[in-house]
């Protein structure tokens, strides 16, 4: 079956009301599809239930009835993080219906090309980063996806003289069927969510649905220091803008000059040039100018920088944002310096990899606040890192173990295991109070739990919220 071309009187069925599916379902009403609204949670438990009735929308709490998927189904949209083995998905697979997430809708709704962005880390950074840059172009962005504002709400607003942009997991991306963003940023690929792709290789197919639909037209930003990114390339039809730090580019590209050595951090005497397909190099920034500190915001900006000149920005109008940009909350936020110790956010740090990349981009010793959610890896990667500028670990969560016998290969003294009993909330109070113990002036007390948050919290936001909390009430 084949995305319907128009959606009325289409029998569709929406699995999940979360943001995006309430959002999703109100869309696909509003154009005359026949819309049943499904959430295996007690009606008690969704409160937005009452809003979609009054609409007319039909909703099913409490389980998925054997009835709700049939023949005369149209179509799925389901949430994201609804694995593809629950009943519904399943039974609807096998009656040849398309199961796809909101990003497949709102790809054939809205009138704005679309920017793209995906990888394991930095996507927020570098979508919010695009939106500053493109608006300071004068290219009228729109902001939307994983990022916050579902996406069929803004392409419903979007005109053609807009750019979506639009930040997009790996969760996402596998519910699509015919999206084409217009251009698609890979930032990198790391292991993670393997609980829910189950494999590498399915995590990796995921991401590269970014490319999939692709054509000559449009094009594909890619990190070239990354050889999974690399990989891909004999795959993409689009036309190729890579960005490097360790490579000068021979094509057409952004990258660092003079680039970065293996393991090199120093940015002095750096400059991002964009070279075209013509040969011609255009210098856009000094590294040391950039508004973001760390190896990996560079990187972060490279993307940028590749993503709006594919936009149609000059390079000449992206410098003053680069400068002025201050990042994101829970992303290396800073949030506040108390008697000599300075404090710093990264709960949206839920894996090894974007850890390892904080630690990297702060220059005074660390005291580290980590661990959450057992997702069955092992952190070994974390060991050198904890060793070169991890002065002691205060560990919480379900790998707090991990996180003290990864401590204890570094060399470290015993890490502080931290569980109140009382809450999630006053555990990690606790963990604040005493990594602020263990600091001295000119440390820094890192948030960075290389875990995702559910095991304790709703979110990772929730969970930066009260780290911030804990440190303004020290």
């Amino acid at each position: 079956m084949k995305h319907p071309e128009q959606y009325r009187d289409r029998q569709i069925v929406v699995l999940g009301l979360a943001r995006s599916g309430v959002q999703v379902a109100k869309t696909l009403h509003r154009h005359g599809a026949i819309v049943t609204v499904n959430d295996k949670k007690d009606r008690e438990q969704c409160p937005e239930a009452s809003d979609l009735e009054a609409l007319g929308i039909s909703v099913l709490c409490g389980g998925h009835p054997d009835e709700l998927i049939h023949q005369g189904i149209e179509l799925v949209i389901k949430n994201p993080g609804i694995p593809y083995s629950v009943p519904p998905v399943v039974k609807a697979l096998e009656l040849g219906i398309d199961v796809v997430t909101e990003v497949e809708v709102a790809y054939h709704l809205c009138a704005a090309p679309m920017i793209g962005i995906t990888g394991s880390n930095g996507k927020t950074t570098t979508t919010t980063w695009i939106g500053s840059m493109l608006q300071s172009a004068g290219l009228q962005p729109i902001i939307a996806g994983n990022i916050g504002t579902p996406l069929c709400e803004a392409a419903e607003e979007a005109r053609p003289d807009n750019w979506m942009i639009a930040e997009l997991s790996s969760f996402q991306l596998k519910g699509t069927e015919q999206f084409r963003p217009t251009i698609g940023v890979l930032l990198n690929v790391a292991e993670t969510h393997l609980d829910y792709h189950g494999s590498m290789k399915d995590y990796i197919s995921s991401k590269a649905k970014l490319f999939a639909n692709q054509v000559d037209g449009d094009t594909a930003v890619i990190n070239w220091d990354d050889p999974v990114c690399r990989e891909l390339v004999p795959y993409i039809r689009a036309k190729l803008l890579p960005f490097s730090m360790t490579e000068r580019l021979k094509a057409e590209g952004v990258y660092i000059e003079p680039p970065y050595l293996p393991d090199e951090q120093d940015a002095k005497q750096r400059t991002i040039v964009y070279r075209s397909s013509e040969g011609s190099v255009a210098d856009i920034i000094c590294v040391d100018e950039i508004g973001l500190p760390g190896r990996f915001n560079v990187e972060n900006a490279l993307a940028a920088i590749a993503a709006c000149l594919a936009a149609g920005a000059s390079p000449e109008q992206l410098a003053p944002p680069l400068r002025t940009f201050r990042g994101v909350e829970h992303r290396l936020e800073y949030v506040a310096a108390k008697e000599g110790v300075t404090y710093y956010n990264n709960s949206k740090a839920t894996n090894s990899k974007a850890t390892m990349m904080a630690i990297d981009a702060l220059d005074a010793p660390i005291v580290l606040v980590a661990g959450g959610l057992d997702r069955g890896s092992d952190y070994m990667e974390l060991v050198p890192v904890f060793k070169d500028k991890v002065k002691a670990v205060v560990a919480l969560g379900q790998t707090k173990e991990k996180m003290a016998h990864i401590a204890k290969l570094a060399g470290l003294p015993d890490a502080l295991l931290v569980d109140t009993g009382d809450s999630a909330a006053e555990t990690l109070r606790a963990a604040t109070r005493k990594a602020a113990g263990l600091a001295e002036p000119g440390d820094i007390v890192l948030l960075s739990p290389a875990c995702a948050s559910w095991d304790m919290f709703a979110s990772y936001e929730e969970r930066g919220r009260i780290f911030k909390e804990a440190v303004h009430t020290l």
